[in-house]
């Protein structure tokens, strides 16, 4: 690496970690449970969800209508022209209250105005009311399956905001042991030109700071990489996200495996939309088989104030065999005109529809009973291996905060043997970057912890 490429890495790196530090001590604006809240009310998977809600409504809707009375209004308003109707020699017609007898023409103009209202109802049809059953647990089931996208979608936000703090951290870590690389460069460069230490010393020190100058910039690129993603998570643009509050704690717990096995199953959404899904499936597969069934339905009409009109005009001869020309007009209303019926129906042959609805049916319920069984089966495995993550990232940040401590004080110690010349330099620095990676460690554990309780609380039905 030249010298002006280390002088543009080094001003990076120091602004870096200028960001880090200002980062650290100011993001406030944007904490998890924030995340989460902006997730719950943006990430593309809640919004889904909340769709699929509405569609299950609105089949439940359709099939409501199955049972439900169907009633429509209307106003009619009629012609019918018929122009030269010919009466032959010897037949005889009746026209306006009177016979003639051919030949003849007759021309009928009428008119009918006819507002009513019709109706029908399937009063008793046991597989439109076994499919209304089927939608209910299917909304039922919608509704559960969209909570349990919520609890997925807090799982995921919390590891990619601790994705981000992690990389923050991690960046701090990685600008110090620039800071440290360089100092020890510097000594180094001291050193050899008092003749203490070789050239290969220089060149090694020197490839220390160039690596850390990568480690650096690489740290950095991660905190972009991890608010992208967080970003894209919570459904907001990466240059709106802001600052992340980058503080990180977290105090160990005690959990009980039976007690959260039993939680889990009382109030996990996922285990009972499943239940839901497969009362769904029963229902339906029986309003399937009762579609064979006969079913009652009633229908009525009711026509109000029906107006009829006539004219007419009649050229022929009349009985006595005179000529004669007959014009006219008639009219003819009533209030009200009532029709209704009563009908048993059954469906002896639909094309086989009737059976094909019925296949599709039985294999929605062997897919919801085997999702349901799976769920059960796998719980208490599920539910022991998030345990036992949480205690292996409960243990490994105690033994990373072990490292710290020790790596804290093997720098101390190691510093004083240097100052009294009983240390060298590289001995120093190697302490130094010991306690750096010690640092990174630490860091990394208590965010996997963080990402650990999570999953408990995801597992037993907690999505907060």
């Amino acid at each position: 690496m030249t010298t002006t490429t280390r002088m543009l890495a080094g001003a990076l790196c120091a602004l870096i970690g200028t960001t880090v530090r200002i980062t650290g001590a100011e993001a406030q604006s944007l904490t998890a449970d924030k995340a989460v809240q902006i997730a719950l009310k943006h990430n593309s998977q809640v919004v889904t969800s909340a769709a699929d809600v509405l569609d299950a409504r609105a089949s439940l809707n359709r099939a409501a209508s199955g049972t439900l009375p169907t009633i429509t209004g209307s106003a009619a308003r009629s012609g019918s022209f018929e122009d030269n109707n010919i009466i032959r020699s010897g037949e005889i017609a009746f026209v306006g209250g009177r016979l003639l007898r051919g030949p003849g023409t007759i021309d009928t103009h009428s008119y009918q105005t006819t507002p009513a209202i019709s109706g029908s109802w399937n009063v008793l049809d046991l597989s439109a009311l076994t499919n209304v059953r089927a939608a209910r647990n299917g909304v039922a089931a919608a509704e559960l399956t969209r909570e349990a996208t919520r609890h997925d979608v807090v799982l995921d936000t919390r590891r990619r905001f601790y994705d981000v703090v992690t990389s923050v951290h991690l960046a701090a870590v990685a600008t110090g042991a620039l800071r440290v690389a360089r100092d020890d460069e510097r000594r180094v460069r001291a050193l050899f030109e008092v003749g203490s230490v070789s050239r290969s010393d220089v060149l090694k020190a020197q490839v220390r700071t160039e690596q850390s100058e990568l480690d650096s910039l690489t740290a950095a690129q991660n905190i972009t990489n991890a608010r992208i993603l967080l970003a894209e998570q919570i459904g907001v643009a990466e240059s709106e996200l802001g600052a992340v509050d980058t503080s990180l704690t977290a105090e160990p717990r005690d959990y009980d495996e039976a007690a959260l096995i039993a939680e889990a199953m009382r109030r996990r959404p996922d285990l009972i939309a499943a239940d839901r899904n497969l009362r769904a499936a029963n229902a339906a597969l029986a309003s399937a088989h009762l579609a064979r069934m006969p079913y009652v339905s009633v229908g009525g009409s009711l026509t109000f104030s029906p107006l009829a009109t006539q004219s007419f005009r009649a050229t022929a001869a009349d009985t006595a065999g005179v000529p004669v020309v007959v014009v006219g007009d008639s009219r003819s209303e009533s209030d009200r005109l009532w029709r209704g019926q009563v009908a048993v129906n059954m469906n002896l042959f639909t094309g086989l529809l009737t059976e094909s609805r019925i296949g599709t049916a039985r294999a929605q319920q062997i897919r919801a009973r085997e999702a349901r069984d799976a769920l059960r089966r796998n719980l208490a495995s599920e539910v022991h291996g998030v345990l036992l993550a949480y205690q292996s990232a409960l243990e490994r940040e105690r033994v990373a905060r072990r490292s710290v401590e020790s790596a804290a004080e093997d720098l101390n110690l190691t510093q004083q043997k240097y100052n009294v010349g009983s240390a060298t330099i590289l001995e120093l620095v190697d302490a130094e970057v010991q306690l750096q990676r010690a640092q990174s460690d630490a860091v990394s554990a208590l965010a996997a912890l963080r990402v650990a309780e999570a999953q408990i609380e995801r597992v037993r039905g907690s999505g907060q």
